[in-house]
């Protein structure tokens, strides 16, 4: 193995590095699980050292963003099956998602990998089954696709003050490549729904007749907060206690204490 090879896997192993997880999960995961719908978007807090530097740059709580694409069987298109079964070995019941990951490129994941996890969900508000369908596809054809480190420290760079940077090291965000083979998460799902025309954050102008014209953002910029912010997602949360009734935070397990609020 080269030595850029292997300085690029300590590199890796070193970002993708998580923490132990100190607190129990805040989510019904079981809720969740049941509840949760294909071309849904899935956002995880996180708990590696990439997931910090995310949360830090873009001052959000989520870190990661994946798509969810249901069971085998909600998959309509036979090849798009084959593709999926391709990618992942695991039971045909087993509920999916695809995500890009570090050192992993973009994957097949099952739903049960983030049962620990601080998560919510983002669905898309009143897209049909068919762009779904579609959004889902966009995303299944890209399995395999490297991961884009280089989007990453582009985007850094973005929130951080330019004039620190030698000039070699400007962004290339906006540079427009259709046959780039390299992805991050929120891109590759901001890419899926904007081939179906579905809105996450576009730039709304309006002319001097009073029309309103929209223009889709730059996919390459999408972080997972923008998902969270945007108002065509439903944000959908499953707290492990549900106050549905009046009150009812009252009788929560508080443990006791005997300070008192003055």
């Amino acid at each position: 193995m080269k030595l850029s090879e292997r300085l690029q896997k300590w590199i890796t192993a070193y970002l993708m590095h998580e923490k132990p997880r100190t607190n129990i999960p805040i989510c019904d995961f079981d809720k969740l699980s049941y509840e949760i719908r294909p071309a849904d978007v899935l956002l995880v807090e996180g708990r590696s050292r990439i997931s910090d530097f995310t949360k830090s740059f873009t001052q959000s709580p989520w870190s990661h963003a994946v798509l969810y694409i249901g069971r085998l069987h909600d998959i309509e298109h036979p090849i798009l099956r084959q593709k999926i079964k391709d990618f992942y070995n695991g039971e045909p019941t087993e509920q999916l998602l695809i995500e890009s990951l570090l050192g992993c490129g973009t994957i097949v994941s099952p739903l049960a990998k983030y049962k620990m996890e601080h998560i919510r969900i983002c669905r898309p508000n009143g897209i049909s089954k068919a762009d779904a369908q579609n959004v889902i596809a966009y995303a299944v054809e890209r399995l395999g696709y490297q991961f884009g480190v280089r989007q990453i420290l582009d985007l850094g760079r973005f929130f951080l003050p330019w004039k620190f940077f030698p000039r070699n090291w400007r962004s290339s965000l906006f540079a427009e490549d259709s046959t780039s083979t390299r992805q991050i998460c929120s891109t590759l799902i901001a890419e899926a729904f904007r081939s179906v025309q579905f809105p996450i954050l576009p730039i709304i102008k309006q002319s001097a007749d009073q029309n309103i014209h929209m223009t889709p953002g730059n996919s390459r910029l999408y972080t997972p907060k923008d998902f969270d912010y945007s108002p065509f997602f439903q944000i959908i949360k499953y707290p492990i206690f549900t106050l549905s009734e009046n009150a009812l935070y009252h009788h929560l397990p508080w443990e006791d204490n005997s300070e008192k609020v003055v």
